[in-house]
């Protein structure tokens, strides 16, 4: 295994080629990287922090098939980098838990949703008229569902089984639906309200939210606030605030403490309370 850093002109070489779909060259490259160890290590879990998002979706994909790859440590390297991006987030994460898990067929089955939906968006189309598209692929077509009989499995927060199951809840179900919304450029929201995630919808002429947990079904304003005060909550107009997107991987976070506590695995529990931790302080440190 060869040591010392990538020189400036090596780094250029590889950030080109990182992207090129022909099978040899992500063959020779992977074989390179192997080669190189730490440094590609190093450089590729850079790229992963500060590039572009489809640069770093490809750098994400060379590290997963990389057998020096530590996925905790790429988690914890993304949290404290604090270049938070909603889809790395949701794969790195995944990946502490299924280190094999295959990122280029996760972005395959989002990007395979996203030209569904463009196939049968007739433009022009309001921001409501393409979430009636996405919720015809997602949930009718693609069949992702609420996973309401077994709520608490871990599984429904990782978003390669989400993807894999078509089940997951209300937040795993909300990434994806996000993911999708962004691939075709229509700009959506998550939303955190108490005890629920919703997908906000805050451009076009009227505000309104999609339940993913209820097959996409269209929410307004006053219906969240009466949710809310089913369940003995006050409701506040900052109830219907976007989530940053580091709230929402914290909140995936906190869930799995949760499930994971409930299924008996102390290990993954305390693993991602220590998440949970490391969010908190990386957020208290730099808004000081």
């Amino acid at each position: 295994m060869e040591t010392g850093k990538l020189s400036p002109r090596e780094r250029e070489s590889y950030l080109g080629l990182l992207d090129d779909p022909s099978a040899t060259v992500r063959q020779a490259l992977l074989s390179r990287f192997s080669r190189l160890g730490l440094p590609a290590q190093e450089f590729l879990q850079e790229t992963v922090r500060k590039s572009a998002h489809s640069l770093a979706r490809h750098a994400e994909w060379y590290l997963s098939k990389l057998v020096f790859s530590d996925p905790v440590q790429e988690y914890r390297a993304f949290i404290h980098s604090m270049n938070y991006e909603l889809e790395s987030g949701a794969l790195l994460m995944a990946r502490t838990v299924n280190p094999d898990l295959d990122v280029g067929a996760c972005c395959k089955a989002l990007d395979d949703m996203a030209r569904r939906c463009r196939e049968l968006i007739v433009e022009p189309s309001s921001p409501r008229e393409k979430c009636r598209t996405i919720n015809r692929v997602l949930f009718h077509e693609w069949g992702f569902r609420g996973n309401q009989d077994n709520y608490s499995d871990p599984q429904n927060s990782l978003i390669d089984q989400v993807l894999r199951t078509r089940k997951g809840i209300p937040i795993s179900l909300g990434i994806v639906y996000l993911l999708v919304a962004e691939r075709i450029g229509l700009e959506l929201e998550p939303v955190g309200i108490p005890g629920h995630f919703l997908v906000g919808c805050f451009a076009g002429e009227s505000l309104f939210f999609i339940d993913t947990f209820d097959r996409g079904i269209f929410r307004e304003p006053e219906e969240i606030f009466d949710l809310l005060r089913e369940n003995n909550l006050d409701p506040q107009p900052q109830d219907l605030a976007p989530s940053s997107v580091r709230e929402v991987l914290c909140r995936c976070c906190r869930n799995l403490v949760n499930h994971y506590h409930a299924a008996g695995d102390d290990a993954n529990a305390r693993l991602f309370a220590g998440f949970v931790e490391e969010f908190d302080a990386v957020y208290e440190r730099n808004s000081t």
